[in-house]
């Protein structure tokens, strides 16, 4: 590059840094285990994203860890939105997931969660608050916040809270329970580790969630048995995945079933980590047994299934972000059943993935100076 050239670029590089905007990195191709061959586009940079949402004009949330949300352009421009609450930060702890309410071009309604403390950092907890969310005036700030839902109870440690979010089709909000890295709450009534949480909208408990005769903790869950769930999404059928880490390996992609009990710590396909062995699930058959699992583990962070146009052929496929294989994978969904199809991988741990409205691939990866990328066909 002439010397005056370079002189130019270095310049306008710095302009675009002193007024907020990204500069324009490089894409690259990223090619799976099948010889399919992705671009990918960086577009910003985050220190501990953890979770993603586009509103309907394309543009996103993005929280990350330490506490901070953006309103983020398709190119790239970050906003940090005004009005979030103070989160109890360290280990898995932090901001976690955002979700639009499905009416959300009416009501402006978002559902954000976090953990917290209120004794100083002993023992913590998720919590879900509903929020409105102010996009039209001159900052983006949240507003009317209410807390609809609380991990119970407090315990010490700041792993394996989960506090994944999603609606299903008829409106109902679910949650995942993380169960704290204390293993016997998933399978305890009196405690809400372990378990995915079914509630209205406003956060009301149905009449008709299946464990209605033990007791009023009992009445929100709708399936138990579970480690910690860092993916949640609807395939187009209307029946629920959801996917958890194994502890040492067992990884496992999961059907949703009403009332059912998935074995943890009873059952898994891993071992702990002190190496002491685990029963395999098929060695209980009251438990409900993962689609698909993984050993050596694939640490699984995000879940999306695919319903857009851009990528015809992964119609109804999801798509899982790796941490520890640092891999994009592709699963095939048909019917109940479920495989991994394909593994993208550029050495990076991945920690959430969604669809835009257009159908393009956006991928979230780990740790501090993050990059968000699109993904879309190579041309």
């Amino acid at each position: 590059m002439p010397r005056f050239a370079a002189i130019f670029a270095v310049a306008l590089a710095a302009v675009f840094l002193a007024a907020g905007q990204p500069t324009v990195a490089e894409s690259f191709e990223t090619t799976d285990t099948n010889g399919v061959t992705l671009q990918a586009f960086p577009v910003a940079t985050f220190d501990e994203p953890w979770a993603m949402t586009f509103l309907p004009d394309g543009t996103m949330l993005v929280t990350t860890k330490p506490g901070k949300l953006f309103h983020v352009t398709r190119d790239g421009e970050k906003t940090e939105v005004a009005g979030i609450w103070d989160v109890a930060y360290g280990g898995q702890g932090g901001l976690g997931d955002v979700v639009l309410h499905p009416d959300f071009s009416q009501n402006n309604l978002v559902y954000i969660s976090n953990v917290e403390t209120q004794d100083g950092g002993d023992t913590f907890r998720a919590v879900v608050r509903r929020v409105r969310f102010d996009r039209f005036g001159a900052t983006p700030t949240l507003a009317d916040a209410e807390q609809i839902w609380t991990q119970t109870p407090n315990v010490p440690g700041q792993g394996h809270f989960s506090h994944r979010i999603a609606f299903g089709p008829d409106g109902m909000l679910f949650i995942t329970s993380g169960e704290r890295q204390k293993l016997t709450p998933a399978q305890d009534f009196t405690t809400a580790l372990g378990k995915i949480i079914r509630l209205y909208a406003d956060g009301r408990v149905p009449d008709d969630n299946p464990w209605q005769i033990r007791g009023e903790l009992a009445k929100t869950f709708w399936t138990m048995g579970h480690r910690n769930m860092l993916g949640i999404d609807f395939d187009r059928m209307g029946r629920l995945w959801v996917h958890e880490m194994g502890p040492r390996h067992g990884d496992e992609l999961n059907l949703i079933v009403r009332g059912e009990n998935y074995g943890w710590p009873v059952v898994s396909n891993g071992d702990h980590y002190s190496g002491v062995p685990i029963p395999d699930h098929h060695t209980r058959t009251e438990f409900n047994t993962p689609k698909a699992f993984w050993v050596p583990a694939i640490s699984p962070a995000g879940l999306v299934i695919y319903d857009g146009e851009m990528f015809p052929d992964w119609r109804g496929d999801g798509f899982i972000g790796g941490l520890s294989s640092q891999a994009l994978i592709r699963i095939d969904i048909s019917g109940e059943n479920a495989r991994e199809a394909g593994r993208f991988e550029w050495g990076k741990s991945i920690r959430e993935i969604e669809q835009d409205p257009n159908g393009a691939l956006w991928v979230l990866e780990d740790d501090s100076d993050a990059r968000l990328l699109r993904l879309t066909p190579k041309d």
